[in-house]
């Protein structure tokens, strides 16, 4: 599946743009006013496509889930009047048929949906015979598989104009983000899926309105081609996630203040420079890789020392011991610990596997699996 040069609804919004393509409206369609009043704002600042929940998800139940069928008939007005055209999520079949017999545009696919291949399957279904651009939110949890997975059953029901949403993943580990935005996965994603747009969520991954700006700048900066961003009159008096939401006049601030990078350099001489920079970056790769091949080496022979004195592979002290001090050796070389706290759990796995499979030699049923991602 290659996205690149295809003429898509999502191609013809971003082509030859100056600026990111603008998603924005409320979490929730509240009432007939408050969309009215939320789209008359943004109608405005020309942004491309309108939003709003109908159908919404809440983990518990006695919970505001949103308005249902007579939103979708107050996005048709949003539609008719103002001339905008109107995005909204779908979780079922049944959601499709009624969002497309009232003319909605594009459909989302949520998070909590994503992570249902046999909720996607039946929305996938529902969609055979259409002509709908589709967009898919990553899933609630760091799976990339799921993922592209939700994405290549959209693609096989013939729709082919499509789009990924980035808003973040479920952690229970402390952080600023509602939701962490692992950026690493969604840059996987469009190395799988060439020329797929991608579309950062900020509302949902920071949680809180003051990270939006902050959010969706560094994902333009990493090459995201758009932005989707809850928008309400009164974000105060939001039923659903009123933390993230912004008015209208402060989505004007944060779009103004955005800046689209160029894709690439445009200057030889710039180009060069690069081009040499580029050279000592692989020549520095090629070192650091000499070097784990020379620490596994000696990771090796200290695994035939704990075998030949009965010895077990984990020491937990010594482990201990180099997460620090690794850290600490990264802070006075001015690179971000927490990078060498991450980077370091990766080679410990690998050094535990390669140990393991020393210790085990000469029993093929105690043989591990060779994959690094399978130790622990």
């Amino acid at each position: 599946m290659n996205f690149k040069n295809k003429d898509t609804y999502f191609s013809d919004l971003l082509a030859g743009r100056g600026r990111p393509l603008v998603i924005a409206g409320p979490c929730s369609a509240e009432s007939e006013q408050q969309v009215m009043e939320t789209a008359e704002a943004l109608k405005k600042l020309n942004v491309h496509l309108f939003r709003a929940g109908i159908w919404k998800p809440r983990s518990r139940p006695n919970t505001f889930e949103g308005i249902g069928l007579l939103g979708l008939e107050w996005l048709g007005r949003v539609k008719r009047e103002l001339g905008m055209r109107v995005t909204t999520e779908v979780a079922t079949g049944r959601h499709v048929e009624e969002a497309l017999k009232q003319g909605i545009d594009v459909l989302w696919i949520g998070a909590r949906t994503t992570v249902n291949p046999f909720a996607v399957q039946e929305i996938a279904d529902a969609l055979r015979g259409v002509q709908v651009p589709v967009m898919v939110k990553n899933p609630v949890n760091p799976d990339l598989a799921l993922w592209i997975g939700a994405i290549e059953r959209i693609y096989q029901s013939g729709i082919t104009d499509l789009a990924a949403i980035h808003r973040g993943f479920s952690s229970y580990q402390p952080s600023k983000y509602r939701n962490l935005p692992v950026w690493q996965i969604p840059i996987e994603l469009k190395a799988h899926f060439q020329g797929l747009p991608v579309i950062v969520d900020p509302s949902h991954i920071g949680g809180t309105r003051e990270l939006i700006h902050p959010l969706s700048q560094r994902a333009l900066d990493m090459g995201y081609d758009g932005v989707m961003i809850e928008t309400h009159p009164n974000p105060a008096e939001a039923l659903s996630d009123p933390e993230q939401q912004v008015t209208p006049a402060a989505l004007a601030e944060i779009l103004d203040k955005l800046q689209v990078r160029k894709t690439n350099y445009d200057d030889a001489e710039l180009v060069s420079r690069a081009e040499e920079l580029r050279l000592q970056i692989d020549a520095a790769d090629h070192d650091i890789i000499t070097a784990l091949a020379k620490r596994m080496a000696l990771v090796e022979q200290i695994g035939e020392y704990k075998k030949q004195n009965n010895v077990q592979v984990l020491q937990l002290e010594r482990w201990k011991e180099i997460f620090r001090t690794r850290a600490d050796w990264a802070t006075e070389a001015g690179i971000n610990p927490i990078f060498v706290e991450e980077l370091y759990k990766l080679i410990h796995v690998e050094s535990i596997r390669k140990q393991t499979i020393i210790m085990q030699t000469g029993n093929p049923e105690l043989q591990p699996d060779t994959k690094p991602e399978q130790a622990s």
